[in-house]
């Protein structure tokens, strides 16, 4: 199955016109015809199956024959994440996070970090291709950045996180999490937080967690935090 995207799709619309972009690419790269079948999210649960009317490589028009609305999952898993130096590496770690299942993102900008700007139009697209490839259904919410000083006070509730490499006690991720609540991870840069950035989220209630013993990448440490929180709530 090929999934499309289009947010302005909501539940009860009949016909739908895909754009000129797609439209070439469904009828001249996918050779798709009239009463061929396409699937299409909007982002927001909904999965739509749409039956070909017009196969014109300018406008593509179709029927939307039925409609399945996916539950949300029962937690929320917010990643606030460092931007890497690499804009790949950032990039990778996006797409990544969207085929595990992440909620919610946001580049937070560090005392010790190296990549101060980003190019939101085009990390919006990586997600959005990443929600298609996996064939998932709710697209996940990417902020604009925010300095570390502005993210901790906001409102944030239920199991707060933080993970850096200063040598001291730490908790394990995987014994803190409670399936069905929502969590938030704090990941640092490449030099990682600093102490004043780690004592200040400690007094916003974070808890210093463990990923194993070895020293991971920033994008590396995000991936393998949302897998564990993604493993715990299914279960495995």
């Amino acid at each position: 199955m090929q999934l499309f995207y289009n947010p302005a799709l909501n539940d009860g619309d009949n016909l739908f016109s895909f754009d000129k972009i797609e439209s070439k690419h469904i009828v001249k790269v996918l050779r798709k015809k009239e009463g061929d079948k396409l699937h299409i999210t909007n982002g927001r649960g909904h999965l739509f199956t749409a039956e070909i009317l017009i196969a014109n490589s300018t406008q593509c028009k179709a029927s939307i024959i039925a409609t399945e609305k996916r539950h949300p999952k029962m937690y929320r898993l917010h990643l606030a994440v460092a931007p890497t130096k690499s804009a790949d590496r950032f990039e990778w770690f996006l797409e990544k996070v969207t085929e595990i299942g992440v909620h919610e993102i946001t580049p937070i900008l560090c005392d010790r970090s190296e990549r101060k700007t980003l190019k939101m139009e085009r990390l919006q697209k990586v997600i959005m291709s990443a929600m298609k490839q996996s064939l998932r259904t709710y697209l996940p919410k990417l902020n604009e950045p925010v300095s570390f000083a502005e993210f901790i006070v906001q409102d944030h509730k239920e199991l707060l996180f933080i993970g850096h490499c200063e040598d001291e006690e730490k908790f394990n991720l995987k014994r803190c999490i409670t399936a069905d609540k929502d969590v938030t991870i704090l990941i640092g840069p490449e030099g990682d937080f600093t102490k004043k950035e780690i004592k200040e989220s400690y007094e916003k209630g974070f808890l210093p967690i463990t990923l194993g013993e070895a020293r991971l990448r920033t994008e590396t440490a995000a991936i393998v935090a949302a897998t564990a929180v993604e493993l715990i709530n299914s279960g495995s």
